[in-house]
């Protein structure tokens, strides 16, 4: 297992935690082709593992995916790095209070170890949302505060009006999907913020699961414009290059776009998974390198891709 330091913060977590998205939420399937007894047996195979970065939010599922995570930390709290999120809607201090109690109740803590901004609201001040942060971690209810899908001025303003040190911004990364490497990639890196991947494997896109004669039936990723069909075709190249380069390292090609990821200075990544064996091959792609030219061939093969989103 390999392990990062989020940001400023002295929380140690596995360069690959555990994404809980799909826990509890119909669109990806929960009810359907997998269980809440899955979802535990997920959670104990990470723990077995090492993993120890575990994320969720209160919207997954409607606070279902948090319900399960606390049961399944039952006795082993200790054991992992808890994070959660906070909707744009709670950002008012005082609902912010109200909706981390809530989080704790569901997650069967008296701490959050990481809690984010899941998206910033427009309509509040971020100084009142930040106050509250800071206040929720006098508190001792939370122990640091991270963000999601901010961009660099969002950021900025956000570490302006905090009095503590923001440690991370969880962002889609990954293989097809670069367009943080712009801006806050390198924001990130120079301000000493960790940049968490959701999303590392474009929902399933870059296993090699999924081509013409094989879709998705889940909602979510039948929503995702990745999965049609003009832009699955510019994707078959690079997946071929991952199934290569796979072979001489004897891993899978979901194992290679993880590790591209996580070998990306700064950033770790949170892939989902829906069966134990997923969290065991999400594992397996660390404790491993790609070379300097294989890290080459796939960032030429995948930086020129335009991919139509409406």
């Amino acid at each position: 297992m390999e392990y990062a330091t989020l940001g400023t913060s002295d929380l140690r977590v596995t360069k690959i935690g555990l994404g809980t998205w799909q826990f509890g939420t119909e669109g990806w399937g929960f009810g359907q082709d997998f269980t809440e007894q899955e979802a535990l047996a997920v959670m104990d195979k990470a723990l077995e593992l090492g993993i120890n970065l575990i994320d969720t939010a209160e919207v997954y599922g409607d606070g279902r995916s948090e319900e399960i995570v606390g049961k399944a930390l039952a006795g082993r709290r200790d054991r992992v790095v808890l994070a959660t999120k906070v909707l744009p809607r709670h950002l008012r201090e005082r609902d912010l209070v109200r909706a981390c109690d809530e989080s704790l109740r569901r997650l069967n803590t008296d701490r959050i170890d990481l809690y984010q901004i899941h998206a910033a609201e427009p309509y509040v001040p971020l100084a009142e949302s930040m106050s509250g942060l800071a206040k929720l971690i006098d508190q001792g209810k939370v122990r640091y505060v991270g963000v999601s899908n901010f961009p660099v001025p969002l950021l900025r303003a956000a570490e302006d009006a905090f009095s503590g040190r923001i440690v991370s911004n969880q962002v889609r990364y990954n293989l097809l999907q670069r367009d943080i490497e712009a801006e806050i990639l390198p924001y990130c890196r120079d301000h000493g913020i960790t940049v968490i991947a959701y999303s590392p494997l474009a929902q399933g896109l870059l296993t090699g699961k999924y081509d013409r004669d094989h879709l998705p039936t889940d909602k979510i990723r039948q929503r995702n414009p990745l999965f049609r069909e003009e832009n699955m075709v510019q994707v078959f190249p690079v997946i071929d290059l991952l199934r290569q380069i796979g072979e001489a390292h004897g891993v899978t090609p979901a194992q290679v776009a993880l590790r591209w990821v996580t070998q990306q200075e700064g950033v770790i990544a949170i892939p989902g998974a829906k069966r134990p064996a997923q969290v065991e091959e999400n594992a397996r792609a660390l404790g491993w390198s790609l070379s300097p030219d294989e890290l080459a061939h796939l960032d030429a093969a995948s930086s020129g891709l335009k991919f139509s989103y409406f």
